[in-house]
Formats: structure tokens, sequence, C-alpha cells
């Protein structure tokens, strides 16, 4: 018998919101019974969670790539909208090595957004403005010529495109960490998954705020936030990622007025696969006033960064 368990392999599949508590609220019948709810202790996780990493590298693989972060908030039902990304033609103001990373993140996830939902054009524009950053950041192999090319010639093949942004992602990691630039990949990170949480915030239907599936995307970036802020710990002594650690402590103040609970965790076996996945419900107290505060502060930050 095969059993998925939460290791950090597939805590990168889990931190921009819990999948299993998506799948469960969808699929759970109502005739089960509901266990009590429990209270995480986040410190308690947390501890747990950064006892087994034992570097920023293992840090940073452990979040979320946007592809995946664009793929978690369509399954909510989102629509794409090209105005709340950053256009490409801000991609000449940035000069900076701080304002370089940001972007790249932001970009990529701009990105993979246009690239999930068929926006051919916008795709290959997005990929443009992401090389430049690449290559301003002297990562010049992590989005090639070639890369371009293999995008242009498969628009239309959604498979193909979505390994090709995936790709760009992983490459532009990686080299920054090869190269000995933790601190940069930090900071290209930190713009990706603020570009995801602007643009899952901006998209929520405010007229449709309870039970919205987005909305409990946005909240259990709860689980998020300590992770990428301990990844920008780790590379503090950076005066660029400094910044960047403070803006984002004030954005978990927010973040811990929330409070989740879950349930007892309860093994559920696919006769078919033979397959046992842990699954639990989650519940949380996050109300309009809380989000409201939240997303102006994510508009905030994430349009510092856009400037």
């Amino acid at each position: 018998m095969n059993v998925k368990l939460l290791t950090l392999s597939r805590i990168k599949g889990l931190v921009f919101v819990s999948v299993a508590a998506f799948f469960i609220g969808c699929g759970s019948g109502g005739d089960k019974e509901k266990t009590p709810d429990i209270t995480i202790d986040m410190d308690e996780i947390n501890q747990e969670l950064f006892d087994n990493i034992s570097d920023a590298k293992q840090i940073f693989y452990s979040l979320p790539s946007p592809l995946e972060t664009a793929m978690l908030v369509r399954s909510a039902g989102a629509e794409y909208d090209a105005e709340i990304l950053n256009s490409v033609d801000n991609a000449g103001n940035y000069t900076g090595q701080k304002k370089m990373a940001l972007n790249l993140g932001i970009y990529t996830c701009d990105l993979s957004f246009a690239s999930l939902y068929d926006q051919t054009q916008a795709s290959i524009s997005y990929m443009n403005a992401a090389k430049r950053m690449a290559d301003g950041l002297g990562i010049l192999d992590a989005i090639s010529d070639e890369t371009i090319e293999r995008l242009e010639e498969n628009v239309n093949n959604r498979e193909v495109l979505l390994d090709i942004v995936s790709e760009t992602f992983m490459n532009s990691s990686s080299d920054l960490e090869e190269t000995g630039r933790p601190a940069v990949a930090a900071i290209v990170l930190v713009g990706g998954w603020m570009e995801g949480l602007y643009i899952a915030t901006e998209l929520v239907n405010k007229g449709t705020f309870e039970g919205n599936k987005l909305v409990a995307r946005i909240t259990d970036q709860k689980l998020s936030i300590d992770i990428v802020l301990k990844l920008l710990e780790e590379n503090k002594d950076n005066s660029d990622v400094a910044g960047v650690l403070a803006e984002v402590q004030e954005l978990k103040t927010i973040f811990d007025k929330v409070v989740i609970k879950t349930s007892t965790i309860e093994p559920e076996l696919d006769p078919e696969t033979n397959v046992t996945t842990l699954k639990s419900e989650s519940t949380n107290n996050m109300t309009p006033e809380i989000f409201a505060e939240l997303s102006e502060k994510v508009k905030s930050l994430r349009n510092s960064y856009i400037l």
C-alpha cells in the first residue's frame, strides 16, 4: 500500500494553498460524521518544518513556483485579467539588482498566468520581459534565445508551454543558487510569491466572500509566510534582503490575525489505485475586514516593487 505523506517534497505543492483541504471541501459527503476541530499550533508546525530544513536552498524549493500558484488560483474559478499584471513596458525601468530580481519573479508569475489562460502573445511578451530581467542579473543561460524560440513554436500547445514556463523559473533559481547568490534567489521568490498573492486578492469577487474558494486559498498563505520569512532571514546580511524582510514582516502581522483550525487527519483508501491519502478539513476566522486590510497591504507592497 502506498501512503501520501507531508514531506518536504510535498510541501512545495501545499504551501500556497492546502490542496488537500480544497479537494476535501469539494468531495466530502454530507453523511460523513465530522471529527472535532482542533487549533493548529503554527509555532510548533513551523519549528518541526524548519528542523528538517538544513539550508536556504531547501527552503526555497519547499515553496510553490509561480506556475503552481497560477494553477491553484485558476482552480478556484478565477478569470484572466490582463490589467492587473505588470506591464511589459515597465521592463526597461528596472536597473538595480533588487528591482530586477523582484520583477524576474513578478514577470515569471505573470507569464505563468498568461500561459495557463492560453494568452499566447502575452506569454511571449512576458517571457521576453523575464529574459530581460534574467540577463540583467547575469544569469544568461536561465532564459536563452532557444527558450524563446521554443515558446513561440509551441504557443498552441499548453502542455509544452507550461513545461517551458516551469523550466524557466527553476533554471533561474538554480543558476542563482549555483553561482553563490542565494540572496538574489530569495528576492526573486518573494517577487513571484507576492505577485501571485496580489493577483489572487485582486480577482476575489467581494460580493461572494462567504465560501469563496479563492479567499480560502489566500487565507492559506498563513501557512507559507513563515517559510518565506525564514528564507529571507537566512540572507538578511544582504541589505536588499533586509528591506524585503521588513516588508514581509508587516504582512505577517495581518496574517497573524487569522486563526486556522483543522480536523484530525483521517486516511482514505482509493480501492482502484490502492493509494491512501491523508485528509482533514479546515476552517478559519478570516473576515471581510481582515481580508480588506490584507489586500491593501499586498497591493501596496507589490506596487512598490513594480515602480
